[in-house]
């Protein structure tokens, strides 16, 4: 399935994608998507619905990230090992973990707004893990059985905040609009195999990344278990599986965001995204 919600900000509607790509209108039966409504049991009442019965959207206008909220929005760091390699650090022996704001999501089309003090702003295209279901000291073999479905996801960060200003990474990760996700939340058993998918991103018409998730150091089989380890993951959390090399951080000479640069970022069968950076008012 390919869930999606949309409509203007804060209005948002549930919706579902039929087999001939027409959103229908699941909000009768879905208020919304976050939390438990994804969990694994209410995914699978949601597929004994009659899709062909429900209204068909013939506009959805504005598509909103295809969560509401989250619980968590964790991340990986440096889980390719190119991109480790152009920021200039060893692959990690475990996973980095950590977290953006959940303050930060947005929907996959707005606008990304440059912070006021911003100096740095980057784009990092990730393959976006929703759990669905409560996981705890969970086995690599298992750790799938535990996921809902999966996202694009655009990880915008700022360099400087994350790197140059003290304390965590999570202040170069977690201002307003940094956190694109959707445009679909599509259902683990639509996506197959999580480690042979194509992630790309686009800055102005040009290429900047383009690789796959088999280079990555982690897997999600990996990072799920191994984050189970520690703490508690719940129906709604949202990993973000780390980006590919080809960042502005990475380039020489560096290349950040600047108003007016577009951004179209892509996984595959995941659908894709498509931003426009604007400077804070």
């Amino acid at each position: 399935m390919k869930l999606l919600r949309f409509g203007p900000v804060g209005q948002e509607k549930t919706g579902i994608m039929d087999a001939d790509g027409q959103v229908r209108d699941l909000s009768a039966h879905v208020p919304d998507l976050s939390g438990p409504a994804v969990a694994l049991e209410a995914l699978d009442k949601i597929r004994t619905i009659d899709i062909n019965a429900l209204p068909v959207v013939t506009d959805p206008g504005r598509i909103g990230s295809c969560l509401s909220s989250v619980p968590n929005f964790f991340c990986i760091g440096l889980n390719y090992a190119l991109h480790a390699k152009e920021s200039g650090m060893d692959a990690p022996a475990e996973p980095i973990i950590f977290s953006k704001a959940t303050s930060a999501l947005s929907g996959p089309n707005d606008d990304v707004i440059i912070p006021r003090t911003s100096e740095k702003g980057d784009w990092e295209v990730e393959l976006g893990v929703v759990i669905g279901r409560t996981a705890l000291y969970v086995s690599e073999k298992d750790a799938l059985d535990y996921v809902a479905g999966y996202c694009t996801i655009n990880d915008v960060s700022e360099r400087s905040f994350q790197t140059e200003r003290g304390g965590q990474w999570i202040k170069g990760k977690s201002a307003p609009t940094f956190g694109p996700t959707g445009p679909y939340l599509v259902t683990a058993d639509e996506v197959g195999d999580p480690q042979n998918l194509r992630v790309t991103l686009k800055l102005n018409g040009d290429t900047v990344q383009d690789s796959n998730t088999s280079d990555m150091i982690f897997s999600v089989r990996e990072i799920v278990s191994y984050m189970s380890s520690f703490m508690e993951l719940r129906p709604g959390d949202i990993i973000a599986t780390g980006t590919p090399s080809g960042v502005g951080m990475g380039m020489k000479p560096q290349r950040f965001l600047r108003p007016g640069d577009v951004m179209e970022v892509e996984v595959e069968g995941l659908g894709a995204q498509k931003q426009t950076a604007v400077a804070a008012k």
